[in-house]
């Protein structure tokens, strides 16, 4: 009798390993954020500079991020129950939703903020002061990406990998910052050039959200599997000794994983148990070789061969 390996129906941070893992680098990352903003403010403030600003302005909203998956992991991590019988996948991607939806309100606001204040005729050379903290924020934010992304990787988790391009974003945000700041300091005439610098930031951290949300939505508005994915697991069934044809296939993405069910045709005159062992060897040999496919329910039906 085949049997489903343990570690394929387990969510991807059901284990305490996991959750843990995936704590221990958000309360880095929250550190780091926490660092980084305070160091941003302060030089940003001092060195008068808009870019900067609304970089630690980021920083900041990674602790919100951070926090978000502290939390959450301790509810998604959550085995399935009575209530629950497809598991707690889906709080880990409303995690995932508003750490993109946070990026997208603050890319509005930063963006709002440099074209408010451009107007300003009277705009201050910024100081060089403003390079410090911006130079530690990529190296620091670079980092802190690889990191993250490596747990997210390890531990299948859509939340960690999203904080992670988080981090990345503020990461690739600086260098505009940098870069404006550089040519506002060195002349008087630039001085503009912060301002749009925020600009770039802002636009910068609209394309990451929009990477973050993307899959995020799909996935709550329970978007199927890619057109490759259900040939994939067509072609698995297929190859069952004693399936005639598959139809019928739906699937449902929750967290990193599948949720599948299908239509399975045997030959009518096929003993029930027979049928049954067909319908569990189908579901075994698509677990094992499917497309991360957490669990597949198999409808069996007679095959027709007049049809």
């Amino acid at each position: 009798m085949h049997k489903n390996k343990p570690d394929k129906n387990l969510l991807p941070c059901e284990s305490a390993q996991h959750v843990n893992q995936v704590r221990r680098i958000s309360w880095i990352g929250l550190a780091v954020n926490l660092f980084l903003a305070t160091l941003k403010f302060v030089v940003g403030f001092v060195g008068n500079s808009q870019a900067v600003i609304a970089d630690a302005v980021h920083s900041l909203s990674d602790m919100g991020t951070d926090l978000a998956v502290i939390f959450g992991v301790k509810y998604w991590s959550v085995p399935a129950d009575e209530d629950h019988p497809y598991g707690h996948w889906r709080i880990e991607t409303i995690v995932t939703a508003v750490i993109g939806i946070s990026l997208v309100m603050v890319a509005m606001g930063i963006g709002y903020n440099s074209l408010a204040t451009m107007r300003d005729m009277h705009l201050k050379q910024p100081g060089w002061i403003a390079l410090v903290g911006v130079v530690v924020s990529i190296v620091l934010k670079e980092w802190l990406y690889h990191w993250t992304f490596a747990v997210g990787r390890r531990t299948k988790s859509s939340a960690v990998i999203a904080n992670a391009w988080h981090h990345r974003s503020d990461a690739l945000s600086s260098i505009p910052a940098l870069i404006a700041v550089t040519a506002a300091a060195i002349h008087p005439s630039l001085a503009f050039l912060d301002y749009v610098g925020a600009l770039v930031v802002s636009l910068i951290i609209l394309k990451v959200s929009w990477k973050i949300l993307s899959p995020a939505l799909s996935e709550l508005t329970d978007r199927g599997a890619p057109h490759k994915d259900r040939e994939k697991i067509k072609s698995i069934a297929m190859d069952v000794n004693g399936v005639k044809h598959v139809h019928a296939i739906r699937t449902r993405k929750v967290g990193t994983g599948l949720f599948v069910d299908l239509h399975v045709l045997v030959d009518g005159e096929t003993p029930v148990r027979k049928g049954h062992q067909i319908s569990r060897l189908v579901k075994y040999k698509l677990i094992e070789q499917g497309p991360e496919i957490l669990d597949v329910v198999v409808h069996l039906e007679p095959y027709d061969d007049q049809k």
